[in-house]
């Protein structure tokens, strides 16, 4: 009968981003499968695919959140196993670290004693709250921007090759592209913590996968914006907007004073998705840096549609070296 023990539970909660006013965290509710983000074996590593997409979801849970100052705020997962915590709660600035993180705590509740329970249920969390003295952001795609992914591939094989028999250890990164985000992480000055916000076409399944390489590659600590795995499968809507697009609006709602440089590549919708961010706001967007592909239909597309647009520097980068020129030139960083 041990072979049908159920698994421990987890609860995983994504890196996000808020203001003194503004609580807002969000995560997931799982059984925990112990997915093992070293594993090098082809049959381990079709294992883990497996576990990450095959989730066992904690569905319509209380969840109790706790902060640094011991206050507590209740959630509840949904029929996904997702929760999001949305309050208004003040001086949240006070509770964070240098950096302006604020640490949170996530905790199943005890039915029988109302109460959070102790044992093996307690669960760290993050959300950034951006310095008021920072510069810009910088709001970035993963795939084939800073990680190797193989979007313009035949049939997309590259992708699923590299998702499903890599593990997030042996992935690795564009040359130079946590060096470039950590100079604009510290800006002109080289002392400023200007927030970097990572958003992906990826499913929320892939979190701890992105985030085991975004830190085993030194790459700034930054938000984390997926979605939903049943949208990543669906066809959208043709009048509804990707949720990177809508991602990216949200981050210019939320600090309306902060100015963003926009980081993607050449080889799928990042182009299409900037252009028309930088026409609706004109005044809110620095750069637009597109990591050039090797594929020429793509890049003449690209190329094409940005062929009369003068109103903001929009780079076509080919290398490291290149960007990071162009970034100190435009007093980005120093």
């Amino acid at each position: 009968m041990g072979w049908f023990k159920k698994d421990p539970l987890q609860i995983i909660v994504f890196q996000s981003y808020g203001t003194d006013s503004h609580l807002y965290i969000r995560g997931r509710a799982l059984e925990d499968e112990s997915i093992d983000l070293n594993g090098k074996h082809p049959i381990k590593l079709l294992i883990n695919a497996y576990k990450r997409f095959d989730t066992d979801e904690i569905k319509r849970t209380p969840l109790l959140l706790k902060l640094s100052d011991n206050s507590i705020l209740q959630t509840q997962t949904d029929d996904k196993g997702y929760f999001l915590v949305d309050e208004k709660v003040d001086n949240l600035k006070s509770l964070t670290n240098d950096e302006g993180w604020l640490q949170v705590e996530l905790s199943y509740k005890d039915f029988k004693n109302q109460r959070v329970i102790q044992l093996r249920n307690r669960f760290p969390g993050e959300m950034l709250i951006p310095e008021p003295d920072c510069s810009f952001g910088v709001a970035s795609d993963i795939d084939d921007t800073i990680l190797h992914t193989g979007l313009v591939s035949t049939l997309k094989w590259r992708v699923l090759y590299n998702t499903i028999l890599k593990s997030a250890k042996s992935r690795i990164p564009l040359e130079g592209a946590a060096e470039f985000y950590h100079l604009l992480h510290r800006g002109k000055t080289g002392k400023q913590s200007n927030p970097v916000f990572y958003v992906s076409h990826s499913p929320w399944n892939m979190y701890r996968y992105l985030e085991f390489f975004l830190k085993k590659n030194n790459f700034p600590k930054g938000p984390i914006l997926l979605r939903d795995f049943g949208n990543f499968l669906n066809r959208k809507n043709k009048l509804e907007k990707p949720q990177k697009q809508k991602e990216i609006i949200n981050i210019l709602k939320t600090y309306s004073n902060l100015k963003l440089i926009l980081i993607g590549d050449s080889g799928e919708h990042d182009a299409d998705i900037y252009l028309e961010i930088a026409e609706n706001y004109p005044d809110r967007v620095l750069a637009i840096y597109l990591r050039s592909v090797n594929h020429t239909g793509k890049m003449r597309r690209v190329k094409g549609l940005y062929k009369d647009y003068k109103k903001i520097p929009v780079l076509f980068v080919e290398s490291n070296n290149q960007v990071i020129a162009h970034a100190r030139k435009s007093g980005f960083i120093a």
